[in-house]
């Protein structure tokens, strides 16, 4: 098994070391659990799209919360009976239960969700509010006019 050491991270985010620390503890999360499958795309600039494979599941089955810039999508499959009276000769297509988590970056907001064809999409933008756009300070320049 191999291991990144990050603490070249640690040092370069000077006043955001919980940065490093959320790279740090994605690389840990995602050797855990490769189902279901997945995409991130990136729609535009500040538009992105969670895909989930997850063929079997209903809207029912599948609930998506988002606290604390963490979004966490569970499918919970409860067919007991609908298991007892199936009978399978290859059985292909898990339909187990699950848990992903993504971590969410600062103003990331969720906008929708939808299920079509067995595919859950989650569409996400960032929202970056005019106190934290960046802007440029002239030299010379004055913050405060002083009266």
């Amino acid at each position: 098994m191999r291991s990144i050491d990050l603490s070249p991270l640690y040092r370069s985010f000077i006043g955001s070391d919980h940065l490093a620390s959320l790279v740090d503890a994605a690389s840990r999360a995602e050797k855990q659990s490769t189902y279901p499958p997945y995409n991130i795309e990136l729609l535009a600039e500040d538009k992105y799209r969670i895909t989930m494979a997850i063929a079997g599941f209903s809207k029912d089955d599948i609930n998506i919360v988002v606290e604390d810039n963490t979004l966490s999508i569970t499918g919970t499959k409860n067919s007991d009976a609908d298991k007892q009276e199936r009978k399978f000769l290859h059985k292909g297509i898990s339909e187990r239960n699950f848990e992903r988590k993504f971590q969410l970056g600062d103003h990331v907001k969720v906008l929708a969700a939808d299920l079509e064809n067995g595919l859950l999409h989650v569409d996400l933008e960032r929202v970056i509010p005019e106190a934290k756009k960046p802007r440029k300070i002239e030299i010379g320049g004055r913050l405060f006019d002083s009266e």
